[in-house]
């Protein structure tokens, strides 16, 4: 049997207001990030991640500690949640998760540009070559 357990933290970061959605699960936590232009109303949230759930990136899975897990009291949960409305910002394994899916996107991405170039340079090597036989080909 997995636990799943998630939580929505928005958040505004100058000069935008972003969502971070953590999920964890197995003890892995996974961080996915959605950046909201103007303040999102509740409907706005909660409608965007109904209709774009296929398409969120989540972050490598990051190993947990096992001392978050266990059954919580309700009230305590409730302490907890009201502690957190009252803090700004994002849990610093969450930070980690996404500034990992961030780096992981930014290589990925610098990967297919320098493919692409390569592609490109060759591409042109050989068309180079081409007209270079083809302007001796009578002789």
């Amino acid at each position: 049997m997995c636990k799943v357990s998630s939580s929505l933290t928005i958040f505004f970061e100058d000069p935008f207001w972003v969502a971070v959605y953590e999920r964890i699960s197995d003890g892995k936590l996974e961080v996915s990030g959605v950046v909201f232009g103007a303040q999102p109303k509740d409907s706005k949230v909660y409608d965007y991640f109904l209709k774009n759930w296929h398409r969120l990136q989540f972050s490598p899975p990051v190993e947990l500690n096992r001392s978050q897990e266990g059954i919580i009291n309700p009230k305590r949960m409730q302490r907890a949640i009201n502690r957190q409305l009252s803090q700004p910002g994002i849990g610093t394994k969450a930070q980690q998760a996404f500034k990992m899916q961030q780096e992981q996107n930014k290589l990925e991405h610098n990967f297919l540009c320098r493919q692409r170039s390569e592609e490109e340079k060759q591409r042109q090597f050989e068309l180079r070559q081409q007209k270079r036989r083809e302007k001796h080909k009578g002789r």
